[in-house]
């Protein structure tokens, strides 16, 4: 059996962030994560689980983004 020097087993939570934006998907997830950050640490990954948007007048008027996220839990 091999020596190991640390916890190699992962285990993350997962909780879900809504990210908005007028400009992009990618500035609505930004600002998900970018927010998240001041009181989650240890985020680790994400992913996209539903994209949506509001119509105003005919053109795009926000970005609605889905976002699970997975951060490592403190021991």
């Amino acid at each position: 059996m091999a020596a190991t020097t640390g916890t190699s087993d992962h285990i993350y939570k997962i909780l879900e962030l809504v990210g908005s934006s007028e400009k992009s998907i990618e500035d609505a997830i930004q600002n998900a994560i970018s927010r998240a950050s001041k009181t989650i640490r240890e985020m680790k990954w994400f992913e996209v689980v539903q994209t949506r948007g509001h119509v105003e007048n005919g053109a795009v008027g926000h970005y609605q983004v889905t976002l699970r996220v997975g951060f490592t839990l403190e021991e």
